[in-house]
């Protein structure tokens, strides 16, 4: 059944007389996790100068509620059903260039930060932070800045310095496509092909496609050597 494209319009709080001279900033959020997408919204709109207009699950519903909402930023997670939020991040730059996006993740930020900048993405911060980061990167975000962690940000200076060195997991993360280094990180976290089709809203062929490009790339005979490494590889991430 193909998946319905729709978005959902959030009633914002009331302005008081004092925040009539400041509008406040409108943000529309894209994960496809209900309970993460209501529990962020009823944070935001705490913040005096923050609001959320409205809330997305998927790619086409995304880029339909910024048509309609015309929000100031939007946040975005990695993992969604169908297209990721790389390819999301494309889209949308590609068609609003102006448009602050952050990714708000639970991926590690050593493997998707700098694909999220290069892909559009204003800034990047992993949904376990503490809620004063995650809202210090929205404004930061909103200020026409970016935001990395400080962590990340050193990261990142170390490479442009050594030119590009590798790091732990690195240079097989560059071998592989945005969505081929999202399924090696679920065959890491035990998932088989049947669980990764339906996560990613893809069918399982194209799933067994993608996990034999990895293969390949990757120098591996088998999908048990594939397995077997890549459960280490995410163990690495970890440490």
């Amino acid at each position: 059944m193909k998946r319905q494209s729709t978005y959902s319009k959030t009633a914002e709080p009331p302005r008081t007389h004092s925040e009539s001279s400041g509008r406040k900033r409108r943000i529309l959020i894209v994960d496809d996790h209900p309970l993460f997408r209501h529990g962020i919204a009823d944070l935001i709109n705490a913040e005096r100068d923050l609001s959320v207009c409205g809330e997305a699950d998927n790619g086409p519903s995304a880029l339909e509620g910024i048509r309609h909402l015309d929000p100031d930023l939007v946040t975005i997670d990695i993992s969604l059903r169908g297209a990721n939020g790389i390819e999301l991040l494309k889209s949308i730059k590609a068609e609003y260039p102006k448009l602050p996006l952050l990714v708000l993740s639970m991926h590690d930020e050593s493997l998707y930060a700098l694909r999220s900048l290069r892909a559009g993405a204003r800034g990047y911060i992993m949904k376990q932070e503490a809620l004063d980061r995650v809202m210090s990167a929205i404004r930061q975000v909103l200020r026409g800045e970016l935001y990395v962690s400080p962590s990340m940000s050193g990261r990142m200076i170390e490479e442009f310095i050594q030119g590009g060195g590798s790091q732990s997991g690195g240079s097989i993360a560059d071998k592989l496509t945005d969505r081929e280094l999202e399924i090696l990180q679920l065959i890491g976290q035990g998932h088989g092909v049947q669980q990764i089709a339906r996560e990613l809203n893809l069918s399982a062929k194209t799933i067994e496609t993608h996990r034999a490009h990895v293969k390949e790339k990757l120098n591996f005979q088998t999908a048990r050597e594939l397995a077997r490494f890549a459960v280490q590889w995410v163990d690495q991430q970890t440490v």
